[in-house]
């Protein structure tokens, strides 16, 4: 490419998109919005315990490493001069808990994902504090309920169980971040200086964060005993907040100031330019979020949703709010079919049985794995797949997986809906499932209104990238309504009629009801759920053993 050519491009934006099942580093023009070049690297899950799930920040850390390199180099092979990159962006998976020595540079265990429900004890012990042991008694000063799926739970347990981040807490070395801090810390030089900080969009996950007042709350980091000295500093989602330090080899990036971060959900409510009150958008990744922009006004739901902040695009910009639904296991289930179950070899297959069976033959699957988020949230519910028969084969059960997906969704926009007043007329989509025809079909029939898919499904990395490229002093991409940039969709519209939408809802919701109070709150926090950790029923088994063994003796 000529250097003429190169300058035509202008001016370009990277975007780090840290997901619980990948990294991706993407470079987008910021005139056009055009995807240049990405690079994905997947991330190992640890299943250390029943119902733990944990990442290594350090794997996490030189995945963003491995992206931006491998990246750099396919655009150099474009002919892409790098040096245009003026930006960096930042959208990561929220929640997800990370303490690291300050000092070192070292993690100090690993993160707990915000899947994970080993915190499960630790609410129930804070809940004895609250008068009545209401869930909700934060909830309009966080937007959220209590629950093992934030931040300020998982913080407790690792203060509670882990001796090293006691220790580093007394000696004043240890941070606490998210996985966006954690990653701005390091990427901006780490224990040599390195910026600790998160943007609103991270900090109002936390459950430690006021969203009116959009500061840390005394009386909630007291209320979970937290030390408010290592928590980071919150900015807005768009504004500079250190620059780059050299890790490629080329030095490239070097200098490039950070200067967006969104948590992903908000990341991609950007990315589909969904910038007036009742737009809304539904991201289908590991787990599954619907997002609806309620502007300015903090909507506190009586159906279950979650008020969160949306965005804060610049320092001098307002907030503004959105209700949130959350599911946790959407792409998971299609990982769980491939991972554990073994019936698929990669996870597109999924879609190739679900056509093949092209119905669940009266299969439901519900995929409770870390209990039901919204709208039920119901810590002991666990998966169940009912109305199995001889018939039933594995192309059922994955036709099952991809429809309990879009029921999930379903319960969201019932909610948000009933929430706000005024029913969407269509929904925007976003997020890898979206490239399953199949699943987009299905969600349509099920919603009963149009599925609107944009034709470049990145939008997370997208959202991360226009805050970015907008931040004052970089100032490279116009967030005017006139100057962004028309996208262009693609359209599923419902195929079956809403009778048998209605009827095939409603068995699904009956297996919901199934699902839930399978787990008792009482199962130990260290995971310990052997049939011994029960004395009368380890007795019984200890005893029946003894009189096989006597009865084996006897007749020998």
């Amino acid at each position: 490419m000529a250097a003429s050519n190169r300058m035509m491009l202008g001016p370009l934006v990277g975007s780090i998109d840290q997901g619980t099942s990948s990294t991706r580093f993407l470079v987008f023009n910021a005139k056009t919005s055009e995807l240049l070049s990405h690079h994905q690297v997947e991330i190992v899950q640890k299943f250390p315990k029943e119902g733990w799930v944990e990442q290594d920040p350090k794997e996490i850390l030189s995945s963003v490493h491995e992206c931006v390199e491998k990246t750099c180099e396919k655009l150099q092979q474009l002919n892409i001069d790098i040096t245009n990159i003026k930006a960096i962006g930042v959208s990561n998976q929220r929640e997800t808990t990370v303490v690291w020595d300050k000092t070192t540079g070292e993690p100090l265990y690993n993160a707990i994902v915000w899947l994970d429900l080993r915190t499960q004890a630790t609410v129930d012990s804070l809940l004895k504090k609250i008068p009545g042991k209401n869930k909700s008694f934060f909830k309009f000063r966080t937007g959220l309920p209590l629950s093992t799926y934030f931040s300020a739970v998982k913080l407790r347990w690792l203060l509670d169980n882990v001796e090293e981040i006691k220790q580093a807490v007394g000696d004043g070395r240890a941070m606490f971040g998210t996985i966006d801090s954690w990653l701005i810390w390091s990427l901006t030089g780490g224990k040599n200086g390195g910026v600790h900080c998160t943007d609103v969009t991270n900090a109002s996950r936390t459950m430690l964060f006021n969203i009116h007042s959009l500061e840390w709350d005394p009386e909630l980091c007291q209320f979970f005993d937290i030390p408010m000295e290592i928590l980071p500093k919150v900015r807005s989602s768009s504004e500079i907040y250190g620059l780059m330090v050299c890790f490629l080899k080329s030095g490239a990036l070097t200098g490039v100031p950070i200067s967006g971060c969104l948590g992903d959900q908000s990341a991609a409510l950007v990315g589909q330019m969904c910038f007036q009150d009742g737009q809304a958008k539904n991201t289908y990744g590991t787990g599954c979020f619907l997002l609806c922009n309620t502007g300015q006004k903090s909507v506190f739901s009586e159906h279950g949703l979650l008020t969160t902040i949306a965005y804060k695009l610049g320092r001098d910009k307002p907030v503004c709010y959105a209700l949130e639904g959350s599911v946790a296991i959407a792409g998971a289930v299609v990982r769980w079919l491939r991972d554990n179950l073994g019936i698929l070899k990669t996870s597109q297959e999924v879609e190739k049985l679900a056509a093949e069976a092209g119905t669940s033959y009266g299969c439901y699957f519900v995929p409770a794995f870390s209990g039901l988020y919204a709208p039920y949230w119901e810590p002991s519910a666990r998966g169940i797949i009912c109305g199995l028969t001889q018939f039933t084969n594995k192309n059922h059960i994955a036709f099952a997986a991809l429809e309990a997906v879009c029921f999930q969704t379903r319960e969201l926009l019932d909610a948000i809906n009933k929430d706000c007043g005024v029913p969407l007329s269509q929904l925007q989509v976003d997020g890898g499932m979206t490239n399953n025809k199949v699943l987009m079909q299905l969600q349509s029939d099920i919603l009963c209104i149009p599925v609107v898919k944009p034709s470049m499904p990145e939008t997370t990395a997208l959202g991360a990238a226009m805050a970015a490229g907008a931040a004052e002093g970089v100032g490279i991409w116009s967030l005017n309504p006139g100057d962004l940039t028309a996208v262009t969709c693609e359209r599923f519209e419902p195929q079956i009629n809403p009778e048998e939408s209605e009827f095939r809802f409603a068995r699904w919701k009956k297996a919901v009801m199934k699902s839930m109070d399978w787990v008792t709150s009482d199962v130990s926090s260290n995971g310990d759920s052997s049939i011994f950790s029960s004395l009368p029923l380890g007795l019984y088994i200890m005893s029946s053993m003894i009189m096989l063994i006597g009865a084996k003796y006897i007749s020998g």
